[in-house]
């Protein structure tokens, strides 16, 4: 994992942490992540309402993550991929819920 500056989440922007490898590291849903995450995982509407049915698969979490990273150079996608598995969906529920919220609501 590289080292970056880290500039902690904030909120009002929609945006989340996720630790990983004891790093700390930035999800930020800016429209290119979400597109890229569209044409990986079909409608962002589609992705929601299968989160909100308990039916999101835990490749299209760790996805979405991936595609809103800040700075993909800090780590690889099967690292990120590893630690949402070795952190557990409870601890990922708040990141995926403040990305998620951001896609249904938007900037306020």
């Amino acid at each position: 994992m590289s080292e970056t500056a880290y500039r902690p989440a904030n909120p009002a922007r929609g945006e989340a942490s996720l630790e990983v490898a004891g790093h700390a590291l930035l999800l930020r849903p800016c429209f290119t992540a979400l597109v890229a995450a569209e044409e990986e995982f079909g409608p962002l509407f589609a992705l929601v309402e299968r989160a909100g049915t308990g039916e999101l698969r835990l490749s299209e979490m760790a996805g979405l993550f991936w595609h809103c990273l800040e700075d993909q150079g800090a780590t690889t996608r099967e690292e990120l991929s590893e630690a949402v598995l070795q952190t557990g969906l409870a601890a990922c529920a708040k990141p995926l819920r403040a990305l998620l919220s951001q896609i249904l609501q938007g900037s306020q």
